[in-house]
This record gives C-alpha cells, structure tokens and sequence, in this order.
C-alpha cells in the first residue's frame, strides 16, 4: 500500500489540519490521541460546549460548570486555558 502524504498544517489553524478517520491510526506509533488538549473559551464556543452568551461569565465559573460535567480536566486562570477531560487510557474526549 502506498503511503499517502499529508499536507502541511498550521497548528494554530484548524481548517488545515486533515479530518479524522479511523484508518489513520491503524499503523500509527505516535502519541498525539493521548497529548492533553488544552483550549480557549472562544475553542469551547466553537466546538459547542459552552454558548455564546457565557462569553461574559467568569471563566473560573464556566470552568467549575464543565469539571462537574466532566468535560474538563483543569483550568489555569492565569494563562485561561482548559484541559479537556481524557479517557481512562488517555485518548482525547472526542476522539471517535
């Protein structure tokens, strides 16, 4: 089988990243569905779990809300950013 290349994507930009399926990590050896994800309020927006309209809550609220769900790990408040919860052996929440 020949192997298909990937494109180069921009960490920083989502819309360049190649969508996942299931056959790219029949031979995968690497790490990248057990890293932590960390995320922004605006990521959370976007992604569908936190609403537009929580933009103005304090975000040490919005991130107590989502650790009870379990949505969330942790939460720095300094830098604002939030740990998605993993899965028992690491892989990410939302990894299918």
């Amino acid at each position: 089988m020949k192997p298909t290349l990937i494109a180069a994507a921009e960490l920083d930009r989502i819309d360049t990243w190649a969508k996942y399926s299931s056959h790219m990590c029949g031979g995968c050896v690497s790490s990248c569905c057990t890293l932590p994800v960390e995320v922004k309020i605006k990521d959370l927006i976007r992604i569908g779990i936190v609403d537009e309209f929580e933009r103005g809550d304090p975000a040490k609220n919005i991130a107590k809300r989502l650790q009870k769900e379990g949505i969330v790990e942790r939460y720095n408040q300094k830098s604002e950013i939030f740990t998605l919860q993993r899965m028992s052996n690491n892989d990410c929440l939302y990894l299918d």
